[in-house]
């Protein structure tokens, strides 16, 4: 008597699970938060904190929101884009596993922007647009860095201003216009200390994708330079940019609580002084360990600057 075994194909991953690793949940956090502190430091900005209302915060939350979705929608379109890199370096993800269609990715992605635009519109105090207007112009800037006919992460030191103007500059001058006009000083010279920061700090990323990057054409820096020289041309930016919050404030530019910046300042540069010497000491380790600690202390900077530029403006 003979048996038949039937083998049955590999059960697919629930749709949800597959659409949140799509969206690659941990990064949406960090935009969020800074959209969020934006706000609070436009809140308690010039010493004149408005009345707490519901018409002060809705707009705020729109706008957290909305960062969070955007950045999924920049998450997608550049894995859609990175098909042939993230075979290589991540193919795990749902395209390279097989376990998301082109199509769904598409859907997703138009899906999200379209939602990250309407909530940007809902983010209006007062009925001012600024932030739909930063939101439109940051999707351009998104686009241009994962997609032809510009593809800007394929052209070296493009790619990083590509991506510190969206995710450092105007992510805290969106959040600004959540609650007061981006018409002053004050917003934009924030926006520059964070965008300088993740001008340098973006490409912490870049080190451990060479080789997938490499056979995709894309000139990163450290395939440009070498991973040693590389390390060293970032490594500036870790620190420097935190110089301009004493200098903001003894300027009267930066309206916050004066104690605090002032210890936010140095201590940012102490942090970053930290994760400069972990970068330069073993430049190689960058380029074969995925998850190398300047990455992580890249985004926890990131994170302790968003927090203290908050508290520093709340209290």
């Amino acid at each position: 008597m003979s048996s038949a075994v039937t083998t049955l194909p590999p059960a697919r991953p629930g749709r949800l699970k597959v659409y949140l690793d799509f969206a690659r949940p941990f990064t949406l956090l960090p935009p969020a938060l800074g959209v969020l502190s934006g706000a609070v430091t436009a809140w308690g900005a010039g010493h004149q904190k408005p009345a707490i209302t519901w018409a002060l915060l809705l707009p705020v939350l729109y706008g957290t929101l909305m960062a969070a979705v955007l950045n999924a929608a920049s998450n997608a379109i550049n894995q859609i884009y990175d098909l042939a890199i993230d075979r290589v370096n991540k193919p795990k993800r749902p395209l390279p596993a097989g376990t998301m269609t082109m199509g769904e990715a598409w859907a997703f992605t138009m899906g999200a922007f379209v939602l990250a635009w309407l909530l940007a519109w809902l983010a209006a105090p007062e009925g001012r647009r600024e932030c739909f207007w930063i939101v439109l112009f940051t999707s351009v800037l998104v686009w241009a860095y994962s997609a032809p006919p510009f593809r800007t992460k394929r052209h070296g030191i493009w790619a990083n201003v590509t991506i510190a103007i969206p995710r450092g500059v105007l992510l805290k001058v969106a959040g600004w216009s959540t609650v007061k006009t981006v018409m002053g000083v004050e917003p934009w010279f924030i926006g520059a200390i964070f965008g300088l920061f993740v001008l340098g700090a973006s490409s912490t990323k870049d080190f451990a994708d060479i080789e997938g990057d490499r056979a995709d054409g894309c000139q990163t820096l450290p395939i440009l330079y070498g991973v040693k020289k590389a390390a060293w041309m970032i490594a500036p930016f870790f620190v420097f940019p935190f110089i301009l919050i004493p200098i903001g404030v003894s300027a009267g530019i930066l309206t916050g609580n004066r104690i605090l910046l002032m210890v936010l300042g140095p201590a940012l540069v102490c942090y970053g002084a930290y994760t400069t010497w972990l970068l330069v000491r073993k430049p190689e380790e960058l380029a074969f360990t995925e998850n190398h600690p300047s990455w992580t202390h890249m985004y926890l900077m990131m994170m302790v600057a968003q927090v203290g530029f908050a508290l520093a403006y709340a209290l």
